[in-house]
């Protein structure tokens, strides 16, 4: 009997470990205190992506500014974002789990900081495999402060892609729809493609309303061809919103009004519900944002400060919808520090975001406990310019890891009808 319940017991234990082993990993954001988290190739866009051996660097600032000591773990991920089965030694060359070392004290600034940089690959710490990997953060007691994704490709395939208006005329002006093809590199083949290689398709290069799993819709010789039209849709969006605080005593773009309490505070132009306006382009980056200031030395990453700024959204009758500001700024995340508040006096949305100086992009998203709706305020148009990644994984037989063998770049700014 007492076998009986220990087998029943290790079995049951078993089932869990590999139900817990099997869930996809999700980003972990940072507290209050952390901000600025900037996590790219070297003078790229803000996307850790990078070919094998190629430097990538991260950079955060620690608002308690008291040279807290901080390490760095590295894990690697199935293409799903489940946790991998290889030994570290297996991804990595040397060690992790390391204190980063490069610190800085802010200098001239009204709110004191310290300044992180770790750069990734470098002498203890080097990549071996491409594929999914997230880089945690942890303080002095082993608590993980943050994480953040990063993908390291080969060159092993080639990709061509376009945008194209979707058939459907129920979204022909609302959508945008990508189709590619995928060929291995000359004198190879894909064995078993349709479950051998993965697929994973991002706009604007984020995660949050990313496709995947997308099978092969025909197969010509050694191309994969996705000529999907529902499958690989996206809403299109809108253009987004954007603010400039890179001198922070003066009113830059779209700021209208600064003022100087503990710490500076600049006052946004008030926005308006873009929903069901016509379409007007303007020129952004995605709702990316660069940490820049033009006072002191122009040493960005310790002379630059912080303010608080000032949103709001004008609208006679407040939306049933919780409604946030959304950007790169704090890694597309919907918390309480970025949530609105309606105001019935002002018959406005407020929010206010502490920021370092710089140029932002920012848009309104909705969210519900059921929904999240990223163009709800905005609204989608068809033309509007959005980047699209296409990441392609490949399992060949006899490894144990999705590499990430080939990555392909388009764009809807000139969409095919």
């Amino acid at each position: 009997m007492l076998k009986q319940l220990f087998f029943k017991s290790v079995v049951l234990i078993l089932l869990c470990f590999d139900v817990c082993l099997s869930q996809s990993i999700a980003e972990v954001y940072e507290p209050p205190h952390i901000k600025s988290i900037v996590f790219k190739q070297t003078d790229e866009q803000q996307f850790p992506l990078v070919a094998i051996g190629t430097p990538m660097v991260l950079e955060f600032d620690d608002l308690n500014g008291d040279e807290k000591n901080y390490y760095y773990k590295i894990k690697y991920f199935n293409h799903d974002w489940t946790p991998s089965n290889l030994f570290k030694s297996e991804f990595l060359d040397g060690f992790d789990n390391l204190r980063i070392e490069n610190y800085q004290t802010s200098f001239n600034t009204l709110q004191p900081y310290t300044h992180y940089r770790l750069d990734l690959p470098n002498e203890q710490t080097k990549i071996r495999l491409s594929g999914n990997y997230m880089l945690e953060i942890y303080d002095e007691e082993n608590l993980l402060i943050f994480s953040r994704r990063f993908l390291v490709y080969e060159n092993q395939a080639n990709i061509t892609s376009g945008v194209y208006r979707p058939r459907d005329f129920q979204y022909y002006n609302t959508h945008q729809s990508i189709q590619f093809s995928i060929s291995p590199e000359k004198g190879t083949y894909f064995r078993d493609p349709e479950n051998q290689v993965h697929v994973v398709v991002l706009q604007n290069q984020q995660w949050e309303n990313a496709i995947s799993e997308v099978k092969p819709q025909f197969i010509s010789g050694t191309q994969l061809e996705y000529r999907y039209n529902e499958k690989t849709r996206f809403e299109g969006g809108n253009e987004y919103l954007f603010f400039d605080t890179k001198d922070i005593r003066i009113t830059g773009s779209n700021v209208s009004l600064v003022e100087l309490n503990r710490l500076y505070e600049s006052y946004l132009s008030t926005d308006i519900l873009r929903r069901g306006y016509p379409y007007n382009y303007a020129a952004d980056i995605n709702g990316d944002f660069v940490v820049r200031t033009v006072l002191g030395n122009r040493d960005s990453t310790i002379e630059a400060d912080y303010s608080w700024v000032h949103f709001s959204i004008a609208t006679s009758v407040p939306l049933k919808e919780e409604v946030y500001v959304y950007g790169k700024f704090n890694n597309y995340n919907l918390g309480e520090e970025n949530k609105m508040y309606y105001n019935p006096a002002l018959e406005i949305y407020e929010g206010i975001l502490l920021l370092k100086q710089g140029i932002y992009n920012y848009k309104y998203v909705t969210k519900t406990e059921e929904n999240l709706d990223l163009n709800g305020v905005s609204g989608t148009h068809a033309l509007t310019e959005n980047s699209y990644l296409i990441l392609v994984y490949y399992r060949n037989f006899g490894t144990r890891h999705d590499a990430l063998i080939g990555i392909g770049n388009t764009s809807s700014f000139e969409i095919i009808d």
